[in-house]
């Protein structure tokens, strides 16, 4: 094993135990690639902990003997932060626990591994909603959802994960644990210091266990699928819908016709809910805490749109069956993509009101660099997060490549120039690591610096990301 001395190794398998461990090529394969094929990695060696104390005994002898880590979850990341290169990997997956519902104080502590989808399940088995959804919730851990701030598809109504945790157990890179699992609402007595773990893609240790807020289960939802003239339309709908429901909206996805073209063509299961072609769509859910009146609220939304010249078509869901086919069409975008072929994916964010702004001013900057380019942008509206990404022509012209670099500068500038961010909910791993540098502050820089220093002097924890 290439950079691991042979004792530090053996002592690394023993307290993992022998099912903890495995240097297996073929084993080792999926743990080493991301989910988009960007980065490829090497690990001499993959930890996969089943407690928080084998978790502590790992990370102390790395710290012992200046060993680097890479934490991963369920590998569902975007930005490479996940994928070592030489580092040994430390996998959380087997540590799907879940301690404790408390429906009382809507709280659940659950360990790292467990899936987002799994959690959502032992939510609702005790009568309680857990929030967080995104495509790959069936994968994605808890544990990656802290370590990168996930957002998803209720963050309109709910918030980002750094909404949704009461508190934190976590290993520190020196190998103490720091237990902060309390279920508290209010706690004022100092640094909140569980947040610092929160957004920090495991470079300021393991996070082995996280206590979670739940919610009532909404008794119904409406769900519709409308089509608009363009991006400043949806911002407004949403508002509207927002009145016009009290504030039942807890999603309001959008998407244009070029993505849901790409979706349809792609899957065969899926189907246009509307008989004639449109600019753009929107997805909207409400969620309410009583059964009657879901429909009629949506509807009078919708009528409000169409009156106020907002709406051109739309349909309503009448089953589950047909609100989650309206769904898969949103969830369905980034395989979509996938299947299109390879595209420059920008993952940024605006203050609601100019995501209008933040799409024109991006179109155009592109077309200035990459004339031919096909701008395939879809994201959520109640957050102001646009998955802003370009796709070469059809067929390929050879020098789009080229131009990559400068096509990410101007789409991250656009954002920037609004008083956007160049990630809203991806994180920043190495993909952009180098730019964060060059567009935050030197005094925020000095301050994420000295947080790094102050937790991991040694710098074993996930080294190469984010700083």
């Amino acid at each position: 094993m290439s950079g691991l001395p042979p004792h530090v190794a053996e002592a690394l398998k023993a307290a993992a135990e022998p099912k903890g461990w495995t240097e297996d090529e073929d084993t080792l394969a999926p743990y080493l690639t991301e989910w988009r094929g960007r980065w490829t990695g090497t690990t001499p060696l993959m930890l996969s902990p089943a407690t928080t104390a084998e978790a502590a005994k790992i990370v102390a002898i790395c710290a012992e003997h200046g060993v680097a880590i890479t934490p991963q979850g369920g590998n569902t990341g975007l930005v490479g932060g996940s994928t070592p290169q030489g580092e040994v990997l430390v996998s959380l997956r087997r540590m799907k626990s879940v301690r404790a519902v408390d429906p009382l104080n809507d709280a659940m502590t659950v360990e790292a591994g467990v899936t987002l989808a799994a959690a959502q399940e032992a939510a609702a088995e005790a009568d309680r909603l857990f929030p967080l959804s995104l495509a790959a919730e069936g994968s994605a851990t808890v544990g990656g959802a802290v370590s990168t701030n996930a957002g998803g598809v209720a963050v309109l109504r709910y918030g980002m994960m750094r909404d949704l945790v009461l508190g934190i157990e976590a290993v520190l890179p020196d190998g103490r644990i720091y237990e902060g699992l309390r279920t508290l609402r209010k706690d004022n007595t100092g640094y909140d210091l569980k947040q610092a773990f929160i957004g920090a893609e495991g470079t300021l240790g393991l996070v082995t266990a996280a206590t979670l807020k739940l919610f009532p289960r909404p008794a119904a939802r409406a769900v519709a699928f409308a089509a608009l003239d363009d991006v400043d339309a949806a911002v407004k709908l949403l508002a509207l819908a927002k009145t016009e429901s009290g504030g039942a909206v807890t999603g309001f996805e959008i998407l244009p016709r070029p993505v849901l073209e790409l979706v349809l063509a792609h899957f065969d299961t899926a189907r246009d809910p509307l008989s004639a072609p449109h600019p753009w769509y929107v997805l909207i859910e409400m969620s309410f805490g009583r059964e009657d009146g879901a429909r009629e609220t949506m509807e009078a939304a919708l009528a409000a749109g169409v009156e106020a010249g907002l709406v051109r078509d739309a349909a309503i869901a009448r089953s589950e069956a047909d609100a989650e086919a309206f769904w898969r069409l949103r969830e369905l975008a980034p395989e979509a993509e996938k299947a299109d072929g390879k595209a420059i994916k920008h993952d940024v964010s605006v203050p609601v009101a100019a995501m209008p702004a933040l799409y024109e001013t991006g179109c155009a900057a592109v077309a200035a660099i990459a004339p031919t380019a096909r701008v395939l942008c879809f994201g959520h509206v109640g957050d102001g997060n646009f998955h802003f990404n370009i796709a070469p022509p059809k067929p390929d012209a050879g020098d789009f490549w080229d131009r990559q670099e400068a096509i990410t500068q101007a789409v991250h500038d656009a954002a920037a120039s609004l008083g956007g961010s160049i990630s809203a909910e991806h994180g920043v791993g190495v993909m952009k690591k180098d730019e964060i540098a060059r567009r935050k502050s030197a005094v925020e820089m000095d301050m994420m610096r000295a947080i790094k220093r102050a937790l991991d002097p040694a710098n074993i924890m996930n080294p190469r990301v984010m700083l």
